[in-house]
């Protein structure tokens, strides 16, 4: 069962937390209770390949919601692609997580979850409208994992001028059940308009849900690359590794935190954040501000100045911080600060960092990996007793994204992939509309469905 991080709502299963996204009271679905798997199966996933491993894992959450059979159907066909591996010295790793069809770890949540509410809207005989923001990634993953899905209808809504051209043309150039819109804003403004528009009594006779990690059932999936990675570089059972994790909304960091309840062994994550530094304020003083507007980096999809899982995040340590950060119950201070450290990476030593990886690993970095890899450079020095524990960094999307930025620091041209090039060839389509505030959004919505 899932409660609401506001704890306004009745609990409920898992098909209508999917199917709703968000809470009514406006809180994030979570769960009551997390199982924990045995050390034995978390160390017998060294065997398996990621679809029968990712199985196993949500199958735990899952249960009865869905038959086993077809849930083995979704997760094969979502998870359908390589996750590579590379060691970097002899206890650094960088895992890529982006090497699905949108070239970004998004691929992990949004895929599953569009074949699972698919499923679910074919049993009820229903229709959905999905509503997204996004910063960068989420928007693209979400816009091709649905797409043509006559179920489904799907808006998003991202700051024109905070993102990169492939990361719009990923959502600009199919039409069809995708519409989407860039606003005058950042991405914090996105997120407002969408979880306004699912409490508004005005848009309740639209059947309104979520597909950013808003969604569970975007998380979910997120938990199965720290069990995979982790799998792939741990030489005994209940060795313990460290998590460079970079993080804008904290969905990727919650993923890890949902599998270390599950029983996962990490000695720390580290949350990698950029010049939005609210989060390692947060670790240091315990008061929590956003930060507004949110600084607009080279990460850019991690410019979020209010993450909208630090609510999980703080359920999960027995707290509860509202929708707009206000903090009504002090979560477990101590615990979180032994689980997670935090760094904020300038868009100065990201460059730094993407330039020293290239010269001295040859390794080419895209901005959030580099955030990512720069804070466990931090992490190194302050923890030398840590140094020969083994450390995982995600590298979340493809350097390809960000030529320009590649180009610039390192003077190489970063290979295309295939995905990405037929992208780059099409045609966008024009905005909708213009939105400039909530109204316009609403009324969007209203005057198309």
């Amino acid at each position: 069962m899932f409660h609401s991080t506001n704890h306004n709502t009745p609990d409920v299963g898992f098909k209508e937390a999917i199917l709703r996204g968000q809470a009514p009271d406006k809180g994030l679905y979570m769960l009551d209770e997390i199982e924990t798997l045995s050390q034995e199966e978390i160390y017998s996933f060294q065997s398996l390949p990621l679809n029968e491993l990712g199985f196993i894992v949500l199958s735990n959450i899952v249960r009865e919601s869905i038959p086993k059979e077809t849930f083995k159907e979704i997760v094969t066909d979502a998870l359908n692609f390589e996750v590579p591996i590379n060691k970097i010295t002899d206890y650094d790793h960088i895992c890529y997580l982006d090497n699905g069809p949108t070239c970004s770890f998004k691929d992990f949540g949004a895929r599953t979850l569009a074949r699972v509410m698919q499923y679910f809207l074919e049993q009820d005989d229903e229709n959905i409208i999905i509503l997204t923001a996004t910063s960068g990634d989420t928007g693209g993953a979400v816009a091709q994992a649905f797409y043509e899905m006559d179920r489904i209808q799907i808006v998003v809504l991202y700051p024109k001028h905070e993102i990169s051209d492939l990361q719009r043309k990923q959502m600009t150039t199919l039409g069809k059940n995708v519409a989407a819109i860039g606003i005058q804003g950042k991405f914090d403004d996105c997120q407002r308009f969408v979880k306004k528009a699912f409490a508004d009594p005005d848009l309740s006779h639209l059947k309104l849900s979520s597909a950013n990690s808003i969604n569970f059932g975007r998380l979910l999936p997120q938990t199965l690359y720290y069990f995979w990675s982790y799998s792939r570089v741990v030489q005994e059972k209940g060795e313990e590794v460290v998590f460079s994790v970079p993080s804008g909304n904290f969905g990727n960091l919650m993923g890890g935190l949902i599998a270390y309840k599950m029983g996962l062994p990490v000695k720390k994550f580290i949350a990698a954040v950029n010049e939005n530094d609210e989060f390692p304020n947060f670790l240091q003083t315990g008061t929590y501000e956003k930060v507004e507007p949110s600084k607009n980096c080279i990460s850019n999809a991690m410019n979020v100045g209010h993450p909208s899982n630090l609510a999980r995040l703080i359920d999960l340590y027995g707290g509860h911080i509202d929708e707009k950060g206000n903090i009504h119950k002090r979560p477990n201070m101590e615990e979180i600060r032994k689980d997670i450290v935090s760094y904020s990476i300038s868009d100065e030593e990201t460059k730094e960092t993407i330039k020293n990886a290239y010269i001295r690993y040859e390794e080419i970095l895209e901005p959030h990996g580099a955030v990512g890899w720069a804070a466990l450079q931090h992490y190194r020095k302050d923890n030398p007793a840590h140094n020969k524990i083994k450390s995982i960094t995600f590298e979340t999307a493809d350097p390809a994204k960000f030529p320009d930025e590649i180009i610039e620091l390192i003077d190489i041209i970063p290979k295309t992939p295939s995905s990405l090039e037929i992208i780059q060839n099409r045609e966008e389509i024009p905005n909708p509309t213009e939105i400039e505030n909530y109204d316009d959004f609403k009324a969007f919505l209203e005057q198309n469905y």
